[in-house]
């Protein structure tokens, strides 16, 4: 065999042995991006899947818990409209004294249902979950959410509405923008229509429990909130009274809308819903 003959060999071999490490240099890179992706991605996602797994667990908890596991507070009798006390029940039992320090006042203390019909004072964790929520799907400031999630609670049992159905209307309507306003001219969180409603806003600040302004967060959860409860009560179910505030009588999935947010509320924050909603 030639030099030349052995040379073209040689240089065969070594083109051949490059395109096999350059390919396998290749295929490596290749699957060592994969692996960074899904490293990065699990990175990001096991916090909110662990979040979202322990939300599910205090869910079923507290849909479970046998009645007989609730506790009634002595000091969370509060007095119905005949003037007799009214107990109001726990949903999540073994409730400490430092988690229901951590509850805003009006959440604590909430005004009776009617008759037969136990009122679930949330527990501190479960008010941190919902406004978490709140703060994280809705790009809400968490400080910004307790006055938010505070005045929904109180003006929903004064209404004798169920809380998340209010907080589900606000989503929908608003995403929580306060300064919320449609084509239509409806504006704030609950897309009130001040020029129909603008007497309701007046006599919450006659009274002194608001003010004048459409766009005030707590006047207009406290406006919306009695519109919501009259169409309830004119239509006679929770579905026919959303479609009365959306203002319309064609079923376009508007209630819908509200209650599976309702029930994205309640997984969320481990808290139950109410089965007289």
């Amino acid at each position: 065999m030639t030099d030349a003959s052995m040379a073209g060999l040689f240089r065969r071999l070594a083109q051949g042995v490059h395109h096999q490490l350059a390919e396998w240099l290749r295929i490596s890179s290749v699957y060592l991006g994969i692996a960074v992706i899904v490293t990065v991605s699990m990175g990001f996602a096991l916090p909110g899947l662990r979040d979202q797994a322990l939300q599910v667990h205090r869910a079923l908890l507290t849909a479970l818990a046998p009645e007989s596991a609730t506790q009634i507070a002595a000091d969370d009798v509060v007095p119905a409209e005949n003037g007799s006390p009214t107990t109001v029940a726990l949903a999540v039992p073994d409730v400490s004294a430092s988690t229901a320090t951590t509850l805003p006042g009006s959440v604590r203390r909430v005004a009776a249902r009617p008759a037969g019909v136990a009122s679930l004072i949330p527990s501190g964790v479960q008010v941190q979950s919902l406004r978490s929520y709140i703060s994280r799907k809705y790009k809400v400031a968490y400080n910004a959410t307790e006055t938010l999630v505070d005045t929904a609670f109180r003006v929903a049992h004064e209404k004798k509405l169920d809380p998340l159905l209010v907080l589900a209307v606000i989503a929908v309507e608003s995403s929580y923008n306060p300064m919320a306003e449609s084509s239509v001219g409806a504006q704030g969180l609950m897309q009130v229509m001040p020029r129909i409603h603008k007497d309701k806003f007046i006599s919450l600040a006659d009274q002194g429990k608001g003010k004048a302004n459409p766009l005030d967060p707590v006047s207009n959860i406290i406006v919306g909130s009695t519109i919501l409860r009259d169409c309830i009560n004119q239509r006679g179910s929770v579905s026919a009274g959303l479609a009365c505030y959306e203002g319309t009588s064609v079923d376009d999935g508007y209630a819908e809308r509200v209650q599976a947010e309702r029930r994205r509320l309640a997984l969320a924050s481990g808290m139950a819903l109410s089965r007289n909603d």
